[in-house]
């Protein structure tokens, strides 16, 4: 059977700062940056990470798939939270996935989302089960720096194995070369960048059409027969003249989302790839290539699945749940890059004891509560007795997962009191549709933004806090309003 894509989906933030903030504020200091302070960055909220991000791209991708079939997580990303612990394995406990799967991280290179599609492309060969596959990136970059201009944050994820496929797998080629345009050693923040014209000269313009002439050969499709060419990188014009180079056509080179989003290293090649299936016809075939110490060459092909495949954000969606942010100093101080007086309140110590970390994993984790079975009553947390005051039924309760579920807001405040490192903390309760409450956190509320009981809200897999002393991060689901229902019913309204 023919292997490849069953599903895909994607995750860009809200957040959109715009690049001609950044470029005044550096303007005195570096007049160069002009040049590319136009357009927008995604920005993570200071709760996002990579495992986050992952996490909300993985749940789109899944959208009307069976969970229990997931037979590995394989995940992608060069800012990892954990270098000790596994990421992939955070994102699978998220998911609510069966415990009998393996989980792989792949790192250390630019190349880590290519490479790493491609491992999960040939695991899952022949399998009845398959891979669910995710890259994300949340890069540190010093201020009045290029690549703080031209990076962005995001995640994407494909489902891949045999069966009902809506992009079947041609083939792949690998160059593994050690051309190093920048790096970042062990223990730093930042990366180290070398001169553009040098990556461009001799990086691109030399490795990348040996891999695609390469892949082309090996897979006998002839250059004039690919319809879109996913080049991941921000630089001007390149994949047009590597377009040229290769026989492609002028018309296949799909835009690099560096106007909307920024490059999101690792897994731009997946984003980009997420970007171009959501408009794929079948028959289109699709060349997708990953730079990083050498390239690699993927080539996809839409089938007529796609044209059924159930309704997702994917990246064009996440791109239009977009909010200008004209902000920069809340970005500075998000990321770390100044030094804030955060007041007492914030002088808390964090420590997480794992062992109740562990045996919370299902609450706070994995958003399980229960259900009864006696009476059908939902209730967060899960307890040994029934709340419904007419059952109170005592060992009854079995499994529910929330995460997924629609609620409505219940109650609000916005604490200025309360240490957030996005003030004002806004928290309340949540009433679940089909029976339940939490007590939640909320985010990515906007400034302007006016909070209403009654309003939809929904659930994301955002970071709890830090323990800045010991370098752990915990998770939990926190309750964010849900732009699409309201999207949703303000139609309605018009319609009716």
């Amino acid at each position: 059977m023919d292997v490849g894509i069953l599903a895909f989906g994607g995750y860009v933030p809200r957040s959109r700062l715009q690049r001609a903030e950044i470029g005044k504020t550096h303007a005195w200091y570096n007049p160069g940056l002009k040049g590319l302070a136009r357009g927008e960055r995604a920005i993570a909220n200071w709760d996002e990470d990579a495992i986050t991000m992952a996490v909300e791209a993985a749940r789109d991708c899944l959208t009307g798939q069976d969970r229990s079939a997931v037979s590995a997580v394989f995940m992608a990303s060069t800012s990892f939270p954990f270098d000790d612990r596994q990421n992939a394995g955070v994102v699978a406990d998220a998911l609510n996935l069966k415990s009998g799967l393996m989980t792989l991280d792949l790192a250390a290179s630019q190349r880590a989302g290519s490479s790493g599609l491609t491992v999960a492309l040939q695991a899952a060969n022949g399998s009845e089960s398959p891979i669910l596959f995710a890259a994300s990136e949340r890069r540190q970059t010093k201020a009045a720096s290029p690549q703080e201009l031209t990076y962005g944050d995001g995640a994407a994820a494909l489902l891949v194995g045999t069966g009902d496929i809506v992009a079947r797998f041609i083939g792949a080629h690998s160059e593994t070369v050690d051309f190093v345009d920048h790096f970042r050693r062990a223990g730093n923040a930042f990366d180290y960048a070398w001169e553009e014209r040098w990556l461009r000269d001799e990086g691109y313009l030399k490795i990348v059409p040996a891999a695609i002439e390469a892949v082309l050969a090996k897979t006998g499709i002839a250059a004039a027969e690919i319809t879109t060419f996913c080049f991941p990188a921000a630089m001007k014009r390149v994949a047009g003249q590597l377009a040229k180079m290769t026989g492609l056509n002028d018309s296949a080179v799909a835009d690099n989302l560096q106007a909307v989003c920024g490059e999101t290293g690792a897994a731009h090649p997946v984003v980009m790839l997420v970007h171009a299936l959501e408009t794929a016809a079948p028959g289109d075939r699709i060349l997708v290539t990953g730079f990083g110490q050498g390239c690699d060459a993927l080539i996809f092909e839409a089938t007529e699945a796609i044209k059924s495949l159930p309704e997702r954000a994917g990246i064009s969606g996440h791109l239009a749940r977009r909010r200008a942010d004209t902000n920069y100093a809340r970005f500075l101080t998000v990321n770390g890059l100044v030094n804030v007086e955060e007041g007492i309140r914030a002088e808390v110590d964090k420590h997480t004891g794992l062992s109740t970390h562990y045996r919370n994993r299902d609450m706070a984790q994995r958003m399980v509560g229960g259900c009864c079975r006696e009476c059908g009553t939902l209730q967060f947390p899960k307890s040994n007795i029934c709340v419904n005051p007419n059952c109170g039924a005592v060992g009854t309760q079995d499994d529910h997962a929330f995460a997924d579920k629609t609620a409505r807001l219940n109650s609000f405040t916005a604490d200025r009191l309360t240490y957030s490192p996005d003030p004002p903390a806004y928290y309340g309760m949540i009433q679940f549709e089909e029976g339940g409450r939490l007590m939640a956190d909320f985010t990515d509320i906007d400034p302007d933004q006016e909070l209403e009981v009654g309003m939809a809200m929904k659930l994301m897999f955002r970071v709890k806090d830090y323990d800045r002393n010991r370098g752990f991060r915990r998770y939990f689901w926190k309750a964010a309003p849900d732009t699409d229902a309201a999207a949703g019913g303000q139609l309605a309204e018009a319609a009716e």
